[in-house]
């Protein structure tokens, strides 16, 4: 299989790239040249959001069964790149997000579940979700609805994480001590190994699926307790979880999901978005998950070899709490200690 990735230097473009030269496949990648491509790929260099920036693109004579996107930004990139590349390639697999929903999705939503209004294949950045939306909608302009693969993807995590989310839960379990836990500690989670999204998406791509498929963990792959259960230990087990109630944690002004990465109280409109689709068409067509312990350690594993300190898009917010708000809260409350840490 010949393969095109559209960016591919980081995270889950890299693990898309990573995945496709371990099954043998011949990768081109087009990129910016900020960093380095891993070996044994082609490269292609130029920026989309450049005049003439998919000049080498063009020129270049290439034909690929696949060609996979990751873009999250202006959709009129998405628009340019597929257009130029409908007559050289099979079929254009695009890693959109569960944010294309309209607000706020039902728990349980399938890939039938509304999208937001407002999205163009012409619009230039505007929000995110309108911004993945408009990408679809470029990709399925150019390559059609039977040519085309929307990985609706929720939460990513594993190496090479550049959001900031589980590398902070690492670092804050490896400084040790007591720990502010968002609880339930049982409260189910929904996420994805960026490496098992790659496998997924290369799959689809050999199978010659079409369409929409949410793509993550199916509900309850993993619950908040058993995620920061993996952290504390993997990084030497020092940290004590101390789990705090909802309510504690809103009444101090903590933002969920920014302040304390991955977590959303339960029985909120978040929640429902963020940790409870409907992953059974996904499923259906062969996606396999690995175990939360795996992928904590393996991040574990990258950080360490990376210095402890992972990679930030300037795109991204920053995520974690401030230690002091931190003690401060556990002072109030002190918490009450997880099981078996």
């Amino acid at each position: 299989m010949r393969l095109l990735t559209l960016g591919g230097t980081e995270f889950v473009g890299r693990a898309v790239v990573e995945a496709a030269l371990a099954r043998g496949w011949e990768v081109t990648v087009f990129h910016r040249g900020r960093h380095a491509a891993p070996p044994g790929v082609r490269t292609l260099l130029g920026d989309r959001t450049a005049p003439d920036g998919l000049a080498a693109l063009d020129e270049d004579p290439g034909e690929w069964d696949v060609v996979v996107d990751t873009w999250s930004a202006a959709p009129r990139a998405v628009r340019d790149s597929a257009r130029l590349l409908r007559g050289r390639a099979g079929r254009y697999a695009y890693v959109s997000s569960c944010s294309v929903y309209a607000w706020a999705p039902p728990a349980g939503y399938t890939e039938r579940a509304p999208v937001v209004e407002g999205a163009s294949a012409d619009a230039d950045h505007t929000a995110y979700a309108q911004d993945k939306r408009g990408a679809e909608l470029a990709v399925l302009d150019s390559f059609g609805a039977d040519r085309s693969v929307l990985a609706r993807a929720g939460l990513i995590l594993g190496p090479y994480e550049n959001v900031g989310r589980l590398p902070w839960w690492l670092n804050r379990m490896a400084r040790g001590g007591p720990v502010l836990a968002p609880g339930p500690h049982d409260l189910p989670l929904q996420y994805i190994d960026v490496r098992d999204l790659a496998e997924w998406v290369l799959d689809a791509a050999g199978q010659e699926l079409s369409g929409p498929y949410n793509l993550i963990s199916p509900q309850g792959h993993a619950t908040m307790g058993e995620l920061l259960r993996a952290c504390a230990e993997v990084t030497g087990g020092t940290a004590e979880l101390r789990w705090t109630e909802p309510e504690v944690i809103l009444e101090a002004g903590i933002e969920p999901w920014t302040q304390l990465p991955v977590w959303v109280p339960p029985d909120s409109d978040l929640h429902d978005a963020l940790h409870s689709a409907d992953v059974s068409r996904a499923v259906a067509a062969g996606l396999l998950c690995r175990p939360v312990a795996e992928t904590v350690a393996d991040t574990w594993r990258w950080l360490e070899d990376i210095g402890g300190t992972a990679p930030q898009r300037p795109d991204r917010t920053e995520k974690g709490l401030d230690p002091e708000v931190e003690a401060k809260v556990l002072a109030g409350t002190g918490g009450v200690e997880a099981p078996g840490v």
